[in-house]
């Protein structure tokens, strides 16, 4: 053998080792990673406020449900999208908390049509930087008034992206026809709503929760408005529920901190066991 042959083959051999050494250590790594998305227990609660609402628009509701838990409290983290693309956070998630909420707000948080589409754009800017940071393999979801719009958008649209299961969602006193009184005349929104439906996983339990104070409304969103959601989930996702709850805080806005909402949301959103642990 030649001293250039030599010489030739100690290259390749050293370039082969090169090359070897950080594939391993890449393969590795992504093994660890997968290990620990496939064995997470951490099942986040996502919460979106509605139009003209921040990230602060649940803290009634978290502190509610953390007066009936036992144990470990739900960790609070408050997440906001601007519009320059920036993502800020405000508050952790304890390393001992299995279950925290987390509440995506926007910078452009007003109504109509299309700044349901934007949101829902930045609720997958946001869901994906959580995603990767929290490892989590599945979530729950809730959404108020325009949060509910901006969560359908968002699963028909960017869901399939993840490798994660939307478990159950709950939308309360969300307007799927905006104010539309009747489901013959379907707005542009529920139009497309209903046309993509099947990107709807069908695994979901759906629950959809109105207000009425006024029998037909709860002083902003009709009743009818928020029961055309059905003709998006029904018969798309596992199970769609619709209730209707009444009395002097079923108006719109006092809905998140409605006693039976909160109810309700311990009922069909949390996770089983620790409803288990508040009837033990």
């Amino acid at each position: 053998m030649t001293k250039r042959v030599k010489i030739t083959l100690t290259v390749v051999l050293l370039f082969v080792i090169g090359l070897a050494i950080p594939s391993y250590s890449w393969t590795k790594s992504n093994i660890k990673r997968i290990d620990r998305f496939y064995n997470s227990r951490l099942s986040p609660v996502i919460m979106i406020p509605g139009s003209s609402a921040t990230e602060n628009r649940f803290d009634g509701l978290v502190r509610k449900l953390n007066q009936s838990k036992r144990g470990v409290k739900h960790s609070l983290l408050k997440v906001k999208v601007w519009n320059d693309g920036r993502i800020t956070y405000n508050g952790t998630i304890n390393t001992n908390d299995n279950e925290p909420v987390i509440v995506i707000g926007f910078e452009n948080n007003h109504d109509g049509y299309s700044n349901i589409k934007k949101q829902a754009k930045m609720v997958n800017a946001a869901f994906e930087e959580l995603q990767r940071k929290y490892n989590f393999n599945n979530f729950k979801g809730l959404g108020h008034s325009n949060g509910g719009l901006v969560y359908t958008a968002f699963i028909e649209k960017y869901l399939n992206n993840y490798d994660v299961d939307l478990k159950r969602l709950m939308t309360i006193g969300t307007p799927y026809n905006f104010t539309e009184t009747s489901s013959k005349n379907k707005t542009e929104m529920l139009a497309d709503f209903i046309a993509n439906r099947s990107k709807i996983p069908k695994s979901l339990a759906m629950y959809s929760v109105a207000g009425t104070l006024t029998y037909d409304s709860d002083e902003l969103v009709p009743d009818a408005s928020v029961s055309a959601g059905k003709y998006i989930y029904q018969n798309q996702a596992r199970h769609y529920t619709e209730t209707t709850v009444t009395g002097e805080d079923a108006q719109h806005s006092d809905l998140p901190t409605n006693d039976e909402v909160v109810a309700l949301v311990n009922e069909h959103v949390l996770n089983r066991q620790n409803q288990n642990r508040r009837r033990g």
